[in-house]
């Protein structure tokens, strides 16, 4: 006679959810990853954040196929009662299905080839140009080069967090300490941990770093509360200052764009020499120690302090176009304030980003990244197919009454700035209460 299958309930689930206990459910299967979660490759936050509910949906997006045949070793014996699919979900299954079967996660293309060779042009020209020409426009031009080096690095590193851009584990790994540590001064471990988050927890102004700007810039006036920090594990306080600096926030935001490298530079380090388990420190932290000497030997090999200042601003600026480019994706969509839900992963994915407008040949300037929604839906698809697979989710946003949000790069721009001024002005309101009430008593005197 068949064993009887043993039960649990979701509010028995949601017990299930603190660190040294998280249990989730596939597929309406309950799985405990207290201990994998030490060793869980994308680390610990994903399932801390998703722990204690049903995480099919991102688990479908995040792991390749071979991934399911070590779920068994986790498995508690339980199943989830009462246990159910929307029908969004069971469509959005059916597509990552769909897109396995057409070899689309696998087939790469020659992307990150073309890449690498524009990385080692790039960063040839612009060696060149300060060791062997003496015109200040020529060093002028070789910092704006370094910035479309970072530029691409920066792609390749994105990429190749991913999934695996190289023909082996080893060359990936090479290719992110390389891209990003060595050439680019920003950490792949931190970059990873951060990146991660943000995927999982889209838009979620409490438990995604990449909405996390206090006291510089505030999306919404949610952030007014003072919320805490879910992945800084701090609370994000809106004091005098955070109210000055936001209510201004819409004419600092490309000014701070511009230098917004620093704040990656000084991350990579924070993790780096933190108590917080980093795989392979030791490769990362020499990767940094690399880009450290070559970066400042070149910049001292121009003429006078004139001509480095102005190379290294122009390479901070050039690269600037890339933080802005993040910026664009979300900053302008829906924001929520909670932890992420896995029963409505594709509803919050699409709500919460933006695609880009743009003609074909302009893919190289965006990274892939301006099929925003597409990349959130199926982070493991490869750049290269995102227009590929745009109109069929474009259809299945249109089948469920979802929106797909896309709007052209100046519209963009003017979306995201309509956002910082829209909460500027809260913030001015908030930081100057007295006109308020002097206006409201001018209406309401009588006689």
């Amino acid at each position: 006679m068949a064993e009887s299958r043993r039960y649990i309930s979701k509010a028995e689930l949601e017990n299930h959810k603190k660190p040294g206990d998280l249990w989730i459910a596939i597929h309406g299967k309950i799985y405990d990853v207290t201990e994998w979660s030490h060793d869980h490759p994308g680390g610990a936050l994903p399932l801390l954040n998703l722990a204690g509910q049903d995480a099919t949906d991102a688990f479908v997006a995040f792991h390749p196929g071979l991934a399911w045949q070590y779920l068994d070793k986790f498995f508690t014996g339980y199943y989830l009662k009462d246990y159910s699919v929307s029908e969004v979900s069971k469509d959005y299954r059916k597509l990552a299905a769909e897109f396995s079967k057409m070899d689309l996660f696998e087939k790469k293309g020659h992307g990150t080839c073309f890449s690498l060779c524009f990385i080692a042009l790039f960063f040839w020209v612009s060696v060149y140009g300060v060791l062997c020409c003496n015109s200040a426009w020529v060093h002028l031009c070789s910092g704006g080069l370094m910035g479309f080096l970072w530029i691409q690095s920066g792609w390749m590193g994105h990429d190749s967090g991913h999934y695996q851009v190289m023909s082996s584990r080893k060359f990936n790994r090479f290719a992110q300490i390389l891209t990003g540590n060595c050439l680019a001064g920003i950490s792949i471990g931190w970059w990873k941990w951060n990146h991660n988050a943000h995927h999982i927890a889209c838009n979620s102004l409490d438990f995604d770093p990449d909405l996390q700007h206090m006291p510089l810039f505030a999306v919404s006036s949610k952030l007014f509360n003072s919320l805490t920090s879910y992945f800084y594990e701090r609370k994000m306080n809106f004091d005098s200052v955070a109210r000055f600096l936001v209510s201004y926030q819409h004419w600092t935001f490309y000014p701070v764009m511009c230098f917004a490298r620093i704040n990656l530079f000084a991350q990579s380090f924070v993790l780096l020499f933190s108590k917080r388990k980093v795989p392979n420190r030791g490769q990362e932290i020499l990767g940094l120690l690399v880009f450290w000497t070559w970066y400042p030997l070149l910049v001292s090999c121009l003429p006078n302090w004139g001509e480095r200042v102005m190379f290294v601003v122009a390479s901070f600026v050039v690269t600037g176009i890339q933080h802005i480019q993040f910026c664009l994706n979300h900053f302008s969509s829906s924001v929520y304030v909670g932890p992420p839900s896995g029963n409505d992963w594709f509803e919050k994915q699409t709500d919460g980003t933006l695609d880009i407008l743009c003609s074909s040949w302009m893919d190289w300037f965006h990274g892939g990244l301006q099929f925003q929604i597409e990349h959130h839906l199926f982070p493991r698809m490869p750049r290269c197919h995102l227009r590929k697979i745009s109109p069929f989710v474009k259809e299945l946003c249109k089948k469920h009454n979802l929106r797909y949000n896309s709007a052209s790069f100046w519209k963009a721009n003017a979306m995201t700035i309509g956002t910082l001024r829209s909460a500027a002005l809260q913030a001015r309101d908030l930081s100057n209460p007295i006109p308020k009430n002097l206006v409201w008593e001018a209406v309401n005197t009588h006689g």
